[in-house]
């Protein structure tokens, strides 16, 4: 008769744990944003558990901190912004740890919120947000009575604490690659300038891994010439756009204030070095001077211009490629002079175009060169994306700029 009751009691245990993993796995969170799955998921994890509180709190890895962004019965955490330093408190404990912690004594468990104590909270249990083996911030549940939490119960909130990091990570990926698109996109121009004498056409493409920082730039000078910039910031995602938004602004501001584009890229490099150390780019800076029929180029470790003259000679520019930015020392840049005659084009690239896992670099380079030709900027643009590109998604990001003299 024991063996019976004691089936049974373990069958409706084994049904209950059943219904909790559905509460939390439910289909309808599918169509939920961030806020509200968060703020329905809390509050199913608070009547299963029947405990009075639950709290997430996500990462910020610029400022090390954990930020609380959802709140069942401690809204206050959120509402008053709670940021709990990395390493600090209980909360930190359990981003330290990665691993469940308890506590049954919040006076003396070195909590870093006062808004724990006074709530008058008198358990606690903390679980890490782990997604992809890259912690993204922590859950915890606490109640104001006494309250040991049983082996299933832990199971059951680190069940919902793996469902909470797969949805945040994968929405605030998702929020991150739009914002970061949208970062990138108004920072390359909206329209080619319509400028007497020259003729332009581009592309840029975001890359199917992840966004980075490539960026093109075209200005008039007072001097009448024109300002060309072709750029690549090391990384990707939000870091790499911001980074990449800074540099353009600071290379607008040198190109005001020095005639050699060496220069320019030398004051960016210090400027770089000192304000951001830990960022690096290629960049290509050129000075088109129409009535000379020349461009000055110079280029810190960015792959060299295409030329391509009416004669139909087709050609690298052989440039002398300096140190990247960011790791130049304050060495000194060279500037190269070329001539343009009319109807010569000159193509501008970041290495998304031309570098390949499965593929020598080489092969891809030669690829470029024989694509591109003396002819309609649009046309060639159209020609080179369908010899490099075709119908596959690049997986860095692609920039491509053509500028021909027009033709006498």
């Amino acid at each position: 008769m024991v063996k019976v009751e004691n089936s049974a009691s373990a069958l409706r245990g084994a049904a209950r744990k059943l219904e909790s993993i559905q509460a939390i796995t439910d289909e309808v969170f599918a169509h939920m944003d961030v806020d509200d799955f968060l703020n329905t998921l809390l509050d199913r994890v608070r009547q299963i558990l029947e405990v009075d509180t639950a709290v997430v709190l996500l990462l910020e890895r610029q400022a090390r901190s954990l930020v609380a962004v959802a709140a069942k019965g401690l809204e206050e955490e959120v509402s008053q912004g709670i940021r709990v330093p990395v390493g600090e408190g209980f909360a930190g404990r359990v981003t330290a740890e990665r691993r469940p912690v308890y506590t049954d004594d919040i006076t003396n468990a070195n909590v870093y919120n006062p808004l724990l104590v006074q709530r008058g909270l008198r358990a606690l249990l903390g679980v890490p947000l782990v997604a992809g083996g890259t912690l993204v911030g922590i859950l915890h549940v606490g109640s104001l009575t006494e309250r040991r939490f049983t082996e299933d119960e832990t199971e059951f909130l680190q069940l919902a604490a793996a469902r909470i990091a797969m949805a945040v990570h994968s929405l605030i990926s998702r929020a991150e690659r739009a914002g970061v698109l949208e970062l990138q996109r108004s920072l390359v121009p909206d329209a080619l300038p319509s400028i007497p004498g020259v003729e332009f056409a581009a592309r840029y493409l975001p890359g199917k891994a992840s966004v980075g920082g490539d960026w093109y730039d075209i200005f008039p000078l007072p001097s009448g010439e024109i300002g060309i910039v072709m750029g690549d910031v090391a990384g990707h995602g939000l870091p790499a756009a911001v980074v990449m938004g800074r540099m353009r602004s600071a290379l607008r501001a040198y190109a005001l204030e020095a005639d050699d584009p060496a220069e320019v890229l030398r004051k960016l490099d210090r400027k770089m070095q000192h304000f951001e150390p830990e960022a690096t780019a290629t960049v290509l800076y050129a000075r088109c001077d129409l009535e000379r029929g020349r461009v000055r180029v110079s280029s810190a470790g960015h792959w060299p211009p295409v030329l391509a003259l009416p004669d139909g000679d087709v050609k690298f520019l052989d440039l002398k490629t300096d140190i990247l930015i960011g790791l130049g020392d304050d060495m000194p840049h060279q500037t190269t002079t070329v001539t343009l005659p009319p109807g010569a084009l000159l193509c501008l690239y970041t290495d998304g175009l031309v570098e390949r896992r499965n593929s020598e670099i080489v092969h891809d380079l030669s690829r470029l060169r024989d694509a591109v030709y003396a002819g309609p900027p649009e046309a060639v643009c159209t020609a080179v994306m369908s010899a490099l590109i075709g119908r596959e998604t690049a997986e860095d990001d692609v920039a491509l700029l053509l500028m021909r003299r027009t033709p006498a």
